[in-house]
């Protein structure tokens, strides 16, 4: 199996796309894969949650990939979003990333239609047979319907050689926990990363392996930083910076988060756009308390 240690900061790089027809822009894609690498970015994570990963074809994940692979150069891993409703698909699309050079898949839930743990567990067990690159599974109920829990994830790190890692986005810090303290005695250096940009240093307290951070689309250096003082021992830096990133929860009451951290960035001055219609729209006074919020955290970078 590929070597890729799972760690640090991994944002979830959104994918810039051409206003007049929603076509993705690839030199916009690069730009903000540059940007998230100068700011310290320790993996980069395209067509995840906010690179719209759900509205994507095929076709354009694997332009997106080959960008992205050539642009990182193998200076940090490249983590593809491979996960698709069918386990069939996610084989295709988990064997094209690994072809194209990927370094590690993050592999979210089937969706839509209920599964159990059983088939869940199934699920990824068959992918892991056609790839030999580290497998990160992604839990985002929310999303998704289904719930991967902590004794399933257990069961997939103890059982399958190429499952190395879990991102929680459930939100639920106890869940989270419950990962972590259930891989201890994986036999391997199991890794759980946060994905909700709250519980970064929680999960690093607890014993988990860092983020994927939304965020870092609109902060990257800042929510670099929560990582790179924690392991320094800078607990004070390290919970300074987690706090400040706190601001923009006053506006995802207004819509869909990576809405919003898109059009953030957009508001930053980078052509990237808006999402993929109809996930585009944001009310008049939820764009103006985003725009109180960078002006407020300006001084973020």
């Amino acid at each position: 199996m590929k070597q890729v240690e799972i760690k640090g900061i991994i944002p979830p790089v959104v994918t810039p796309m051409n206003p007049a027809d929603e076509s993705v822009n690839i030199p916009e894609l690069r730009n903000q894969i540059e940007r998230q690498i100068a700011a310290g970015a320790h993996g980069i994570f395209p067509f995840g949650t906010n690179g719209e990963a759900y509205i994507l074809s095929m076709k354009e994940k694997e332009e997106i990939l080959e960008a992205t692979v050539d642009q990182v150069k193998g200076r940090i891993p490249v983590y593809a979003g491979t996960g698709c409703i069918s386990t069939r698909d996610t084989v295709y699309l988990s064997k094209r990333a690994e072809e194209m050079g990927a370094d590690a898949l993050s592999i979210i839930t089937p969706s839509f239609a209920a599964a159990s743990q059983k088939e869940l567990y199934d699920h990824y067990c068959e992918i892991a047979r056609h790839v030999n690159i580290p497998i990160v599974l992604y839990n985002i109920p929310a999303r998704t319907g289904n719930k991967l829990l902590p004794e399933t994830v257990a069961k997939l790190a103890r059982d399958v050689d190429v499952i190395m890692g879990a991102k929680d986005s459930s939100g639920d810090l106890d869940n989270l926990k419950a990962y972590i303290e259930l891989t201890r005695d994986a036999g391997k250096d199991f890794a759980v990363l946060a994905g909700n940009d709250g519980n970064i240093l929680p999960c690093l307290k607890a014993g988990g392996a860092g983020g994927v951070a939304g965020r870092a689309n609109l902060w990257p250096r800042t929510i670099a930083s929560i990582y790179d003082y924690f392991v320094s021992g800078d607990l004070e830096k390290a919970q300074k910076a987690q706090d400040s990133i706190v601001a923009l929860q006053r506006v995802f009451k207004f819509g869909n988060p990576n809405t919003i951290i898109k059009k953030g960035v957009a508001m930053m001055g980078y052509p990237v756009g808006d999402c993929r219609r109809p996930f585009n729209y944001l009310c008049d006074e939820g764009i103006e308390e985003l725009k109180k919020v960078l002006e407020e955290t300006k001084d973020l970078g």
